[in-house]
């Protein structure tokens, strides 16, 4: 049967197999229905162990899949990043070459501005000036001296995140500025634009975006860390922007370049002797000669430092940013400070600026949290770079408090408690451990922000203690449960001691609350329980009807330490107790237990209290009956109840709460030395050993 099904098997599988053709050959060869049937029931038959088999590798490789899936997640995220600055860089490419390509028709142009300088200029003024009368709010656009218009058009203006059409705008280009104006709905007189935003010409970069229909023809420009999408009417107009934009920036550079030397070189010869002052109080270090020329900021990487750093920031190649910087600084660490170095410091302050502000905006809990403390390192080590280390400390550490929240927030709440604790312990101290170990490495030396770290930890524990006390205290699970929880999160725990961090004492101050009215709740159910049965004590013996049952009682007081049981069963299946003595034993002896393991000092008064209450119900009871009893058989076997309390139980718990404690509890030795249990003399008359 097996090398049938073999056979079959084989067959199925094979890569020719062709069903109908198979079928055709089986009612051709079958002498009747049963044989189809048998056939049926085999391939049947193989149908559910295929199944099985596939059901039991999907559990088998079950977390390979979970990890797989996390894993092509991740990836997925990568390439959409790398996708979006590839399209970047290809976009400023296609900038690059454009403007290559009209190199020639920019030295035509120029050529034309230098032979009619004064009439182009006036003449742009003039349309300027008659353009600007139709936009409301820009009556000081005409204050800057020397500025004229370069180019002017409609566009329409798109949302960068979802690219929904927002308005129509009108772009006014001039020589060192950008005027972006909004169409007014309703017009009076001339005026048809409403002011919107003025844009410097060094505070933007002008990126071509790549046409998908029926996206195309548009334009970004970048303003970090924003930036605004606008698309032409077609394509060549959106060509002429492109260049004309280009070509603008590059004319303005190159006039301040002009008239930074123009300043530097004096129009006329100076004799040396009439740059020595003859103040005999004056100081030789300072002739304002020396310092101007002592540094020398006409190198060709100087003078594209503040463009190199745009492109820099708009291809996000951080560290590339900050290599320039620190090559800047180590430039000028010990030249002096004159005019040219003041000026390149304000260019280069301002992309420091843009710079942090991307950084910080990397940092943001915003941004996706996925990929762990180890996501985060590239903005924090180039803000530690640029001596932002505290904000660094602070935007980490914000950024990983987020990651923990958004993780216990979709953790699944389980139906067992101690199974969503598990995972719950499992997801904030991996964490904790993992963001413990990033930040050593990241800060290794800024000694100054590990108290940042501390307090941190201590903040990130209240909101574990928050989902950790939700689901095992106010759900009002057993003591029981609620001290296996406590007992998995302190051993968790201890596992931060291995980095030098040690939170088990801010655990317990944050758990003592909500385990103090749990002690006390369980107290009040014990004692209501022994006073529910002390109600309907019968003072009778125990009957427990069969071998197997008396065997369990003696296996279950033997756990509970009382090792003298036996000496109280008797023949047959009878114990010499009352039912209720022996609940109340179990009883309290799991109590105490579960309040060991639930132990820190703090608790010590409210455990012991716990105890001396509990035992004083069941003392209380049984000298009541004793005193109230009149029949001297009943009065002995209560007698021998109170024994068994005071002889047995009673030093169990001392012994064992010393155990648990690490020292004895007077309160307890008192107790049991005023609960000296009362015997019957032969007169009949009771009296106190």
């Amino acid at each position: 049967m097996t090398d049938q099904a073999n056979r079959l098997r084989k067959q199925l599988e094979s890569a020719n197999f062709d069903p109908q053709n198979y079928v055709k050959h089986l009612s051709q060869q079958s002498d009747g229905d049963r044989d189809l049937q048998e056939h049926r029931q085999k391939i049947q038959t193989l149908a559910d162990e295929t199944a099985q088999n596939l059901k039991k590798n999907v559990y088998k490789n079950y977390r390979q899949f979970i990890e797989t899936a996390k894993e092509i997640s991740y990836l997925e995220s990568e390439m959409y990043q790398l996708s979006h600055i590839l399209t970047e860089q290809k976009s400023i490419m296609e900038s690059i070459t454009q403007s290559l390509l009209s190199t020639d028709k920019d030295e035509t142009a120029k050529e034309m501005l230098a032979a009619f300088p004064k009439e182009t200029e006036e003449v742009k003024q003039r349309t300027l000036t008659t353009l600007l009368e139709k936009v409301e709010g820009c009556k000081n656009i005409m204050d800057t001296p020397g500025r004229y218009l370069v180019y002017n058009g409609d566009l329409v203006e798109y949302d960068v995140d979802n690219m929904a059409q927002l308005q129509k705008v009108h772009a006014f280009l001039m020589n060192d500025c950008l005027l972006i104006a909004t169409w007014l709905a309703n017009r009076h007189g001339t005026v048809k634009y409403k002011y919107n935003a003025l844009y410097d010409l060094e505070s933007f970069a002008i990126v071509n975006v790549k046409d998908h229909p029926p996206m195309k023809d548009m334009f970004k420009i970048l303003m970090f860390p924003e930036s605004r999408i606008f698309q032409a009417e077609n394509s060549k107009i959106k060509k002429e922007w492109l260049e004309i934009l280009d070509e603008t920036k590059k004319n303005k550079v190159t006039k301040e370049k002009h008239k930074t030397e123009e300043v530097e070189l004096p129009n006329s010869p100076v004799r040396p002797e009439a740059l020595v002052s003859t103040n005999p109080f004056d100081d030789e270090e300072t002739n304002p000669f020396d310092s101007e020329e002592a540094v020398d900021l006409g190198l060709e990487w100087i003078q594209e430092l503040p463009e190199d750093l745009d492109v820099c920031i708009a291809q996000r190649d951080f560290e590339g940013a900050v290599d320039l910087l620190d090559k800047l600084n180590e430039y000028l660490k010990d030249q002096p400070v004159n005019t040219r170095v003041k000026e390149l410091r304000v260019k280069v302050d301002e992309r420091v600026r843009q710079l942090t502000e991307v950084l910080v905006f990397e940092l943001s809990p915003d941004r996706s949290l996925r990929g762990g403390p180890k996501a985060t390192r590239r903005a924090v080590s180039q803000l530690i770079r640029l001596g932002q280390s505290t904000k660094a400390c602070e935007l980490f550490l914000k950024n990983r408090a987020a990651a923990v929240q958004t993780a216990i927030r979709q953790l699944r709440i389980e139906g067992a408690t101690l199974l969503y604790i598990h995972k719950l312990c499992n997801i904030f101290f991996t964490s904790l451990l993992e963001t413990a170990k990033e930040f050593e490495m990241d800060f290794a030396g800024n000694t100054g922000c590990y108290s940042a770290f501390v307090v941190w930890s201590c903040s990130s524990m209240k909101t574990f203690v928050d989902a950790f006390s939700g689901q095992v205290f106010d759900s009002k699970e057993s003591l029981s449960t609620a001290a296996e929880c406590v007992k998995v999160a302190k051993e968790h725990c201890k596992q931060l001691s291995e980095i030098g961090l040690d939170l088990t004492f801010t655990l317990q101050s944050l758990l003592v609350k909500d385990i103090k009215a749990a002690l006390q709740s369980y107290k009040e159910i014990i004692i209501e329980a022994t006073k529910h049965r002390n109600s309907e004590e019968m003072w009778r013996k125990m009957n427990l009807m069969t071998p197997e049952a008396l065997t369990k009682l003696k296996e279950e007081m033997r756990s509970c330490g009382m090792s003298s049981f036996n000496q109280y069963t008797g023949d047959d299946c009878w114990v010499n107790l009352s039912y209720t003595i022996v609940a109340f034993t179990k009883q309290m002896m799991a109590f105490l237990e579960e309040g060991l393991k639930l132990y820190f000092p703090e608790l010590h008064m409210v455990l012991l209290e716990s105890l001396r209450e509990i035992i004083l119900v069941a003392v209380q009871h049984v000298d009541y009956s004793l005193r109230c009893e009149q029949e001297a058989e009943k009065k002995a076997f209560i007698l021998q109840n109170a024994s068994f309390l005071h002889d047995t139980v009673l030093p169990v718990v001392e012994k064992r709460f010393e155990e648990g404690v690490g020292k004895p509890a007077k309160q307890l030795q008192d107790l049991r030395k005023s609960a000296r249990p009362i015997r019957v003399n032969p007169d009949s008359t009771m009296s106190q050993v």
